[in-house]
C-alpha cells in the first residue's frame, strides 16, 4: 500500500483547527498535488483547508465551500485528496458516519483518498507525537493504516511552537469565512507562520 505523507503547513492547520475549538468537532479537507506522472506512488499532503466547527453537516454551506475550494485547486494545480476530522467528544476517535460519508464522496474522485482523524487524546502543547490516525479505503471501509509516521519531529516541534504563540486564535474555517467573507479561508497568514518559523 502507498506511503501516505503531510506536509508541515497540512499537518499544522489540521492541529490549530482542533485547538482553536476543543469544545466542538471539527473537519475540513486535504489537498494533494495532482499526479503529472501515473506511476508516481504514495499520496503527498501538501495543504488543509479547514471547513467547519459549527453544524458539519449543512448540505449547502459544504457545496459552496467545496466549490470554492475547487476553484482554488484548479488554479494552484492541486486536487482534494483527502479529508480530516476531529470528533466533539475526546475519547471518540473513531470516524462516525458523517466523516465516512464526506470520506467516501472524495474517494470516488480520487482513488488514493485518505481519512485523517484527530486523536484528542493525544493533543498537547508540547506535541511530543502525532495526534492523527490515517485510514484509508479498503473493500469499500475506511481501516487505520499501518504507516508510522506521516510527519517528521521538525513538524511537531513547528506544530508546538505555533500552538504556544496562540497562533490557532488567527485560523478561519469556512464557518467564520461564510459569517464575514473578508475573512481568509486559505489562510495566508497562518500559512506564512507555518512556512517561515523554525
Amino acid at each position: 500500500m502507498a506511503e501516505i505523507a503531510a506536509s508541515d503547513r497540512a499537518y499544522c492547520k489540521i492541529i490549530l483547527h482542533a485547538a482553536k475549538y476543543p469544545h466542538c468537532s471539527v473537519n475540513g479537507v486535504l489537498l494533494t498535488e495532482r499526479h503529472r506522472n501515473k506511476d508516481a506512488k504514495g499520496l503527498k499532503i501538501v495543504d488543509a483547508i479547514p471547513l467547519f466547527h459549527l453544524t458539519l453537516t449543512l448540505a449547502p454551506m459544504m457545496e459552496i465551500a467545496l466549490t470554492q475550494i475547487d476553484g482554488y485547486c484548479k488554479l494552484k494545480g492541486l486536487t482534494i485528496g483527502g479529508y480530516y476530522h476531529a470528533n466533539e467528544h475526546c475519547q471518540k476517535i473513531r470516524p462516525n458516519a458523517i466523516a465516512c460519508k464526506i470520506a467516501d464522496r472524495i474517494h470516488e474522485h480520487h482513488s488514493d483518498a485518505c481519512l485523517i482523524m484527530v486523536e484528542n487524546e493525544s493533543l498537547s502543547v508540547e506535541c511530543e507525537k502525532e495526534a492523527i490516525k490515517v485510514y484509508t479505503n479498503q473493500d469499500g471501509k475506511w481501516k487505520p493504516k499501518e504507516q508510522r509516521h506521516i510527519v517528521d519531529s521538525e513538524c511537531l516541534a513547528k506544530t508546538s511552537s505555533l500552538l504556544q504563540s496562540k497562533a490557532y486564535r488567527e485560523l478561519v474555517d469556512f464557518d467564520a469565512h461564510l459569517a464575514d467573507i473578508s475573512l481568509d479561508w486559505q489562510n495566508t497568514r497562518i500559512n506564512d507562520l507555518v512556512d517561515h518559523s523554525t
